[in-house]
């Protein structure tokens, strides 16, 4: 991360060298969080099938939370004294969750796919909560603990979907 614009810097008590590394992690986390909403859209419009009602609306439910996440997510960074992301140029350079252009991708592999991308988002909040952890960023430690649950719970709900029987 580059130095802060003075038009941009935000009062914090904390040192912003080690907060640098925890917004690092976190504008990683955010770009995986724009990544798995546009993927869980995507989804949600091209879902078909016998269970296409109950994918239908899991998914958008599921994006509203993950779009919900995003801008509390940005909005610490910048407490922090830091900046997030910028463009959607930014998102690509940072995501870590692959995207998914196929024309038709079946119920079931959507929501394995989902389910893997919750998981790995999980990864990455964990990532980042370490970083503030060490930053003594307690409130982003706090928050974090909220978000990977919301993940975990996204992950439990698109496993306990796709099971059969």
């Amino acid at each position: 991360m580059a130095d802060i614009d003075p038009k941009l810097a935000t009062p914090t008590d904390l040192a912003r060298n080690d907060t640098m590394t925890a917004a690092d992690a976190l504008n990683v986390a955010l770009a995986d969080c724009f990544a798995i909403y546009l993927k869980t859209k995507n989804f949600h419009w091209h879902v078909s099938g016998p269970h296409f009602r109950d994918y239908h609306l899991m998914l958008d439910d599921q994006a509203a939370q993950i779009l919900g996440v995003t801008d509390a997510i940005a909005e610490r960074v910048r407490k922090t004294g830091n900046t997030t992301l910028r463009s959607i140029g930014d998102i690509n350079r940072r995501q870590q969750v692959a995207d998914n252009d196929r024309e038709f991708v079946s119920p079931d592999d959507m929501l394995a796919e989902l389910r893997e991308d919750n998981l790995k988002l999980v990864e990455a909040l964990r990532r980042a909560r370490e970083k503030a952890e060490e930053a003594n960023d307690t409130a982003t430690s706090s928050l974090a603990d909220d978000w990977i649950d919301q993940a975990e719970e996204r992950a439990w709900f698109l496993f306990e979907a796709s099971r059969k029987g």
